[in-house]
């Protein structure tokens, strides 16, 4: 179980300025990540969503700020400490990004093969239990094109939970899939926070998803390039008056 009373920041972003050559794409960005948060990333298209992500995971260098875990800042760490930080993250793309040649076992046991000293047979079990907490038990053998695009989601999420890693990063991961496989994959992000303390952070736009897994969130604003708010989604709606925080939440209807 999460104890959600003891909050620990796992997560600081400070006075972080995200740009692609001389186009600012967010600014003055102040934030917060505490240990075992569902964290979303949210707002309009083109709001840099997907790019704070990457400044986060070691994708793309901030122009100006830090992200800092713990005590250090990920940007001043050199190489090797970075890699050691970077095992501790587990990534979900949108695509799932599986390997199509592969089986799902094969695609889980990959990173177990390239970063852990487990035997085979240890791999094997731990690559049964990864799908089995995300129901897919008995699909060890299937290829990702022989199953849905829900299935597939979750065959993703089980490689990224591969190395048991502290956080987990997910970019869109509802995209493209129906409301019943999306709320399955929310309940399934729910019960990995609770059963493992996992701190998950989240970039979507999908409302249904952030009002049921999100107890805290950030909201990027493209027309003034900064965020407009930091908390729970569900108190924002209720209490934060920015009309621009209202119409996205509401969908338009304010």
């Amino acid at each position: 179980m999460v104890d959600m009373e003891n909050k620990e920041p796992i997560i600081k972003i400070e006075d972080l300025t995200m740009a692609y050559g001389d186009f600012v794409v967010m600014r003055d960005l102040n934030l917060t990540i505490n240990r075992g948060d569902i964290f979303i990333i949210m707002g309009g298209s083109g709001c840099g969503k997907s790019t704070l992500l990457k400044h986060m995971i070691g994708l793309k260098k901030p122009a100006k700020g830090k992200v800092m875990y713990g005590e250090d800042d990920f940007w001043e760490m050199n190489e090797v400490q970075r890699e050691i930080l970077m095992r501790n993250f587990g990534i979900l793309y949108q695509s799932g990004a599986l390997w199509s040649s592969m089986t799902l076992a094969e695609n889980i046991a990959l990173p177990l093969e390239q970063h852990s000293q487990l035997s085979s047979t240890k791999i094997l079990e731990q690559v049964e239990l990864k799908l089995s907490l995300v129901g897919l038990s008995g699909f060890e053998d299937f290829y990702p094109s022989e199953i849905s695009g829900g299935m597939r989601k979750r065959a993703g999420l089980a490689r990224a939970m591969a190395l048991d890693p502290e956080l987990l990063f997910f970019d869109e991961p509802s995209a493209g899939l129906d409301p019943v496989s999306a709320k399955r994959l929310d309940d399934l992000i729910l019960q990995l926070r609770e059963s493992l303390g996992t701190t998950v952070v989240v970039v979507t736009h999908e409302l249904a998803s952030i009002f049921a897994i999100g107890n805290n969130c950030v909201f990027l604003d493209p027309i003034s390039r900064t965020m407009l708010a930091q908390g729970d989604p569900n108190i924002l709606l209720k209490e934060n008056n920015d009309p621009n925080i209202q119409s996205f939440l509401r969908r338009g209807e304010i």
